[in-house]
């Protein structure tokens, strides 16, 4: 009778349940390693942002003593006198600061469809300045007018920098949507040695603003419940030429007792017609308190 001799390691079958092992735990590492990257990208991305808004609110000064009064109001074109008491309470403290989130739907390209976008917004009163930062499932961007600067970046997947854009058409451009977005804080827009309001008729006036050499002119119009609906400006298109810029400003609601737009629309009124880009519904928004 045959003695039965064991197979030695060389001799014995290969299992292929090895082989998808090993396959597996080749992918599981690919996968790890891939979000670890990814990881590291958001966390690099976060890091930058925060360091953009210590740097902002470093430049920041509390002028929440100050109050508001109808006194100021005095020698204001007519809709500008109404549109402050609709808005504002006598007594109201000037706002220093502001943090606000919002959802909504935005444009990479005026020639492609909406992407949904969350954001994440600082911004300085008493100094000029604003730190943004908006994600969609594909980019994050930052927005943002420090020291006197204006900067737009953005990232791919939050890993591949594919936009760092600044220079002197983006100061401009930058300080114009810090004026534009101070209707979230409306004591930024009463009259001082920077700001002056001229009249235009019965629902319009402009809205001139001076700061570092730089002068920003809206034409600012009013609905018919006192709110400023809409306000109009030429700005660089990007790093191209100026063209008409629009935003347009809707639902408003009372805040802290201050009535401001939750609904903000930005676009371009070109030749070819009227081609909005963002639209931005506020979600969250405090005042004074990130000085």
């Amino acid at each position: 009778m045959d003695t039965i001799r064991p197979l030695s390691k060389k001799e014995r079958p290969v299992s292929g349940d090895g082989n998808v092992t090993t396959a597996t735990k080749w992918a599981l590492g690919l996968i790890t390693l891939l979000i670890l990257v990814f990881l590291c990208g958001r966390l690099n991305l976060y890091l930058r942002f925060s360091g953009d808004v210590a740097r902002l609110l470093a430049n920041g000064s509390d002028v929440s003593g100050r109050k508001f009064s109808y006194r100021q109001l005095e020698g204001l074109p007519q809709p500008v006198q109404q549109y402050f008491t609709h808005v504002l309470r006598p007594g109201q403290s000037y706002i220093s600061s502001v943090h606000l989130l919002h959802t909504g739907l935005f444009k990479t390209e005026l020639k492609k469809g909406w992407v949904a976008i969350s954001g994440e917004e600082y911004f300085t009163a008493h100094r000029p300045g604003f730190i943004w930062k908006g994600k969609t499932p594909t980019f994050t961007a930052r927005d943002m007018f420090v020291d006197g600067k204006g900067r737009l970046v953005v990232h791919l997947f939050s890993l591949f920098q594919i936009q760092d854009s600044h220079g002197p058409q983006f100061n401009r451009g930058e300080l114009m949507r810090w004026l534009g977005e101070s209707v979230c804080f409306p004591t930024n827009l009463l009259p001082s040695k920077d700001l002056q309001w001229y009249p235009v008729d019965d629902q319009s006036a402009r809205l001139e603003y001076s700061y570092q050499g730089m002068l920003i002119s809206l034409m600012v119009k009013f609905n018919a419940a006192h709110e400023i609906e809409q306000m109009t400006a030429m700005r660089n298109m990007g790093e191209g030429p100026r063209q008409k810029w629009v935003a347009r400003l809707s639902e408003y609601q009372l805040r802290d007792g201050i009535r401001i737009p939750t609904v903000l629309e930005a676009a371009w009124d070109l030749p070819e017609g009227y081609s909005p880009y963002a639209r931005f519904v506020i979600t969250e928004i405090e005042y004074n308190r990130a000085l």
